[in-house]
């Protein structure tokens, strides 16, 4: 096959290819908001989030976000997010449950995220909340799952809710409109490399 030949063999595949996407973009036309749920063992899922928070305060939207399990360490993510007047971010937990060891204690905290979130998401001013580690805090049984449920399914129609953490339940994926699951593959962390700045900090 010459050079002119392959070449213009990829154009025609790359052309193909075009039709099929422009066609699924052309049929995607409902304008709403979408309940987002990243979750699995492997490292992003938090990060993948604030991401998504990033991209949304660029088009100048209002955000929230509710840290239900981590508190006990300043992240990056926190002291930049800080910075932006249309940023509503709470850390509410009580840093992990195996430092805490108090279950009880837990509870209360998770509890008054939840509190927190509830308010946001009945609120039609924020066009995304981010419930990062509520799915530890419902896995855990600390957070009444009805509710949530129920609380995500009344909130605003333009509303983006982003929920993080390990353990979706079965329930939460369902009605979920984008379910990634976190895979893990090496972790720094396994090899004795302590938690970086920029990298979980």
């Amino acid at each position: 096959m010459t050079d002119h030949e392959a070449s213009e063999r990829h154009r025609r595949r790359m052309q193909r290819q075009k039709e099929v996407v422009d066609a699924r973009v052309s049929s995607a036309q409902e304008d709403r908001g979408v309940l987002v749920v990243n979750t699995g063992n492997g490292k992003g899922k938090s990060s993948s989030a604030f991401g998504m928070v990033a991209r949304a305060l660029g088009h100048g939207m209002k955000v929230a976000v509710i840290q239900f399990i981590k508190g006990s360490f300043a992240t990056g993510e926190e002291a930049f997010f800080r910075r932006f007047p249309e940023l509503e971010y709470h850390v509410m937990g009580e840093g992990f449950t195996w430092e805490t060891q108090d279950k009880e204690r837990d509870r209360r905290a998770a509890l008054a995220a939840w509190e927190t979130a509830r308010g946001f998401l009945a609120d039609p001013a924020y066009q995304m909340v981010v419930l990062d580690e509520l799915n530890i805090a419902l896995k855990l049984g600390l957070v009444p799952k009805d509710q949530v449920l129920e609380a995500l399914q009344a909130r605003p129609s333009h509303q983006h809710v982003i929920v993080t953490g390990r353990a979706a339940p079965d329930a939460l994926i369902e009605i979920a409109d984008t379910v990634t699951e976190m895979r893990p593959i090496k972790h720094a962390f396994d090899a004795g490399v302590m938690a970086q700045k920029g990298i979980e900090l």
